[in-house]
């Protein structure tokens, strides 16, 4: 299951920008497409509809960031046939307006948004470690409680933490509501290994796959360990604050 929902995965990668149908992405994983539509869930945490639009939205991103197209062509590009649509579905993701992730992005006019509690007293926290896999260098990591396993707007609690290669780090999430949210991480670590010229690395991480419980007044304990991106990881959508790995990290009190 796991290869199928990979072939599903790429063949979203590749054909974003078409009118594909649950049937079409089914039929590139060769199974059927009530059994696809459960298995792919279940791997992914959304459905085969939810992770196009996340797709979609991610390759938005890229292409607002790097390209001169105009919003309406990036639009059309990653296969959205209404401006208005699109605009709903990126704002939605991405906690800012495309035009304004395009300002964000060419002279950091506008801040990234940050977390979103929403209403209600009742607020507890979650703390532990984080680690790097084997062979990276120092990370800048972003850690946030969402509603769903995707990394988009609006977090509930985050927090930015830089981890050395060699160990782990604390991190603490404070003002979480009660409820269950999953603890998901990105991050940016420097090459090591024999070349030291590697490029940065993006990972991802999570704990789980289980959601983490937050009840009032209580610290939660929940250890996250990040690991290369794989294709059925759905994209990050969130505008984030810049990653750049730090040369050095001093060691947390915690």
């Amino acid at each position: 299951m796991d290869a199928a929902v990979e072939r599903a995965a790429g063949y979203i990668r590749e054909c974003f920008g078409d009118p594909l149908t649950v049937s079409g992405i089914a039929e590139s994983a060769r199974l059927s497409r009530f059994h696809f539509s459960r298995v792919f869930k279940e791997e992914t945490g959304l459905s085969p509809g939810e992770f196009l639009t996340a797709v979609r939205i991610h390759e938005a991103k890229r292409l607002i960031d790097r390209s001169s197209m105009s919003i309406a062509e990036v639009s059309a590009a990653v296969g959205y046939s209404s401006l208005g649509s699109f605009t709903d579905a990126f704002t939605a993701g991405v906690g800012l307006s495309p035009g304004r992730f395009r300002r964000l992005c060419r002279d950091m006019g506008q801040a990234p948004p940050g977390p979103d509690p929403g209403p209600g007293p009742e607020r507890g926290a979650v703390a532990g470690t984080v680690r790097l896999p084997e062979g990276h260098g120092n990370a800048r990591v972003y850690l946030g409680a969402f509603a769903t396993a995707v990394v988009q707007y609006p977090a509930v609690a985050a927090a930015v933490v830089d981890v050395p290669s060699d160990r782990p780090s604390c991190y603490c999430l404070q003002n979480v509501p009660e409820g269950e949210w999953h603890l998901l991480a990105v991050a940016v670590a420097a090459g090591t290994g024999r070349d030291p010229r590697a490029a940065p690395a993006p990972l991802l991480g999570n704990h789980g796959p289980a959601t983490v419980t937050v009840t009032a007044n209580t610290v939660t304990s929940a250890a996250v360990r990040l690991r290369p991106a794989r294709p059925a990881d759905p994209p990050v959508l969130l505008a984030l604050p810049p990653l750049r790995p730090p040369a050095t990290v001093v060691p947390h009190p915690g």
